[in-house]
């Protein structure tokens, strides 16, 4: 009793038999505490939306841009389309609007437009499927090492702490941030969802979400860490095997939209110039222009042009589709072709 006594009365809490009881509160101070929970609210609020939506976009622009690739096309697109309407109002000002159907400029500022559209999405995906084949490939070594060294009787936050001292590559500050998390009393369950929450990738997540439900229901887990191991082993297997195989009909996608270049580059270079030197001759006599008429060649060449490169941005989806089974992964063979369709064309047709 005396000591509890001397505790109340160290934190100010011991009761005196003899005092009054407290004072109810003044308008004022009621005014002033609803006004203090009133500001914290408002922080709190201000606080939740920087977390999401526009606010976390503001707060934290470049995180938000690069953290998926699809986000970049936030600021891609309406840049893309100030440089098309800016470079189409520019030039209808300057040149008026038959510029439209006698200068190629404008399918320049198009190929600008779609180009700037492109580019960021596709190197920021190839940047994205490269870290998950990394961390994917890197999986079924970290499992098979944890059920090892738990058959070996270690507990599981020790065969952790002993696998973290290891090399898994890309896969290795990930396995030292679980280790610290359950050094600091994380249990395994909670580690692994956040283990593969960190990682991000579909096999990660289901591969955690088997060993974390097994763990929970108490079997073997040695067990099943290695059917875990197996898993993403065949399954990383599979994918690999399926780009070898598809890698053929890549290849055949792209020769056939060389060749559709080289077939429209010998057409225009050699039959239709010839066809047009030869109606501009004929046209000087009128019987002659009655068998013969006048090829407007530019035409020719600008139909063409919107041919060769249409056909290569659509063909680089198709071979994004059939290798990696994403239309998205095309977008790098399609900005390459597309950019070789218009320099062809503009400096060299």
């Amino acid at each position: 009793m005396a000591f509890n006594d001397a505790f109340t009365g160290l934190l100010g809490q011991k009761k005196d038999p003899n005092s009054q009881p407290p004072r109810p509160l003044t308008r004022a101070e009621m005014d002033s505490v609803e006004g203090e929970l009133t500001e914290i609210t408002l922080r709190l609020e201000t606080e939740r939306k920087s977390r999401e939506g526009i606010g976390r976009f503001f707060k934290h622009p470049i995180k938000v841009l690069t953290e998926q690739p699809i986000n970049i096309l936030i600021v891609c697109i309406p840049l893309s389309l100030i440089v098309f309407i800016g470079g189409f109002v520019s030039m209808i000002k300057t040149y008026g609007i038959n510029v439209l159907f006698t200068s190629t400029v404008i399918d320049d500022f198009a190929v600008l437009a779609v180009l700037i559209s492109i580019i960021p999405l596709a190197v920021l995906d190839l940047r994205e499927q490269s870290r998950i084949k990394n961390l994917e490939d890197a999986l079924p070594n970290f499992f098979r090492d944890l059920a090892g060294m738990n058959d070996s009787g270690m507990t599981l936050p020790n065969a952790v702490h002993l696998v973290a001292g290891a090399e898994y590559g890309a896969l290795t500050p990930h396995i030292r941030k679980l280790d610290n998390e359950m050094s600091w009393g994380v249990g395994f369950v909670e580690g692994m969802y956040r283990f593969g929450k960190s990682l991000g990738t579909p096999l990660a997540d289901r591969s955690v979400d088997l060993i974390a439900k097994a763990s929970k229901a108490g079997g073997d887990i040695s067990e099943v860490l290695r059917a875990a191991a197996s898993d993403t082993f065949e399954t990383v297997n599979l994918a690999q095997e399926r780009r070898n195989n598809m890698f053929i009909y890549v290849i055949i996608v792209i020769v056939s939209w060389a060749v559709f270049m080289f077939v429209i580059a010998i057409l225009v270079s050699s039959f239709l110039t010839t066809m047009a030197t030869a109606g501009t001759a004929a046209s000087a006599t009128a019987a002659s222009s009655q068998f013969m008429g006048r090829i407007d060649l530019p035409a020719y060449k600008r139909l063409f042009t919107h041919a060769a490169m249409l056909q290569g941005f659509f063909s680089g989806l198709c071979a994004g589709q059939m290798g990696e089974g994403r239309a998205v992964a095309g977008l790098k063979y399609s900005a390459i072709m597309l950019i070789i369709s218009w320099v062809v064309f503009r400096f060299f047709i």
